[in-house]
């Protein structure tokens, strides 16, 4: 009889001594895997997210909770214990915690823990196997290290802001942030890789390690082709608006009552395209007929282009497109996403008891396992809900 297969990371115990976006997404993933991940916060306030609204989740009399929707986007399937850290008992707790843990995750300023007696150079000796995952915003050396590092401050410093936006002489041009914190959600991504990855190698060595993760090492990593494209060109790439820095046409389109996408990525889908839209001459002009050449002219294409688009409704064209093989797509609100049948095919709302609001939404971990689906098995914790648990499980004072 086969034997029942459990989660990726059962078994797994991660103390998350993390805050706010980065660390808390990082512990969230390793959740999601199966980990028993235990959120270790301020008594009284708890973690900063909890503040950081409105929206909060309503209880079922339709009252706010203490719960804000930012708080629950990065916390489901964690357990909550209040601890003081500044307190002797509250780092005694702590330490006996990390002992029984595989992986410890926190993100104070570097040096922010060292004063408790709980920087990894204080716990490794007692504890070998024990992987430490510092996040910072600039790393653990450097002369940055000891400055607090934000999102925002990581997207301009780190170059995004300066390829994000409308073009120099366009209306609206100058630098643009992105919408969502992408900075800590992808050093969050980054360190759970990192975990991971120690988790195998301690397989094999019986040993654990200090990881040290950094917001704006992770940010310029991020940025994929464009540090590239300045270090084989020695030019920096600039903003380009909705269009792409390497391909054409590749950017936004206003039609007869809306906006599209178009993402035409090769030479055999701008053929497609020009038949599509009756222009195959396009296709047959030299300065047009390879991406390279839709590059040195685009100023003389796109013109020509935006009037044609301008010429049907989004969605005509874009069932024109489709049916021809043109990538394309409309630009859609967060509601519209989640009213699209591809995202209801997908499930990726969910929703999960909850003991005060009945239940919580959250957004799928968009990993996909055949055989250990993720379960969505607790809810983003109350301050404190699992204290007199953890404590008894642990075997620590009250």
């Amino acid at each position: 009889m086969t034997e029942p297969r459990h989660a990726p990371l059962d078994g797994v115990r991660v103390l998350d001594l993390s805050r706010v976006l980065a660390g808390p997404f990082c512990g969230q993933t390793l959740a999601d895997l199966g980990a028993d991940v235990i959120k270790v916060e301020r008594p009284d306030a708890g973690d900063d997210t909890r503040a950081w609204g409105p929206p909060y989740l309503r209880d079922e009399q339709g009252q706010d909770t203490t719960e804000s929707a930012y708080y629950l986007s990065t916390n489901r399937n964690k357990r909550s214990i209040t601890l003081d850290l500044s307190s002797a008992e509250g780092q005694a707790a702590v330490r006996k915690l990390a002992s029984q843990c595989d992986i410890l995750i926190e993100n104070f300023k570097v040096g922010g823990l060292k004063k408790y007696g709980l920087d990894y150079d204080s716990l490794k000796d007692e504890m070998p196997g024990l992987i430490y995952c510092s996040i910072t915003g600039f790393g653990q050396n450097g002369p940055y290290a000891k400055r607090p590092g934000y999102d925002f401050m990581i997207q301009g410093m780190g170059g995004l802001m300066s390829i994000t936006g409308e073009r120099d002489g366009m209306p609206g041009a100058g630098p643009q942030k992105a919408g969502v914190a992408v900075s800590d959600v992808i050093t969050g991504l980054y360190s759970t890789i990192a975990i991971l990855g120690a988790l195998q190698e301690r397989n094999r060595s019986g040993l654990g390690q200090h990881i040290d993760m950094a917001l704006l090492d992770c940010h310029i990593a991020m940025l994929a082709n464009q540090p590239l494209n300045y270090m084989t060109s020695g030019e920096a790439p600039q903003r380009a608006g909705n269009a792409h820095q390497n391909v054409a046409p590749y950017q936004v389109f206003e039609t007869s009552d809306g906006h599209m996408i178009l993402a035409v990525g090769n030479d055999s889908q701008f053929r497609n395209y020009c038949k599509a839209i009756e222009r195959e001459d396009l296709a047959d002009d030299a300065r047009f007929a390879t991406n390279s050449q839709r590059l040195v002219h685009r100023n003389e294409l796109i013109p020509q282009l935006i009037e044609i688009m301008r010429t049907r409704k989004r969605d005509d064209w874009i069932d024109i497109f489709e049916k021809v093989g043109v990538p394309c797509g409309p630009i859609q609100s967060i509601d519209q996403v989640f009213d699209h049948p591809q995202v209801k095919a997908r499930e990726i709302w969910k929703t999960i008891p909850h003991p005060v609001a009945g239940s919580s939404p959250t957004t799928a971990n968009p990993i996909n396992y055949s055989e250990t689906p993720i379960v969505y098995r607790r809810h983003a914790p109350m301050l404190g809900e699992h204290s007199e648990e953890i404590r008894r499980e642990f075997g620590l004072d009250d």
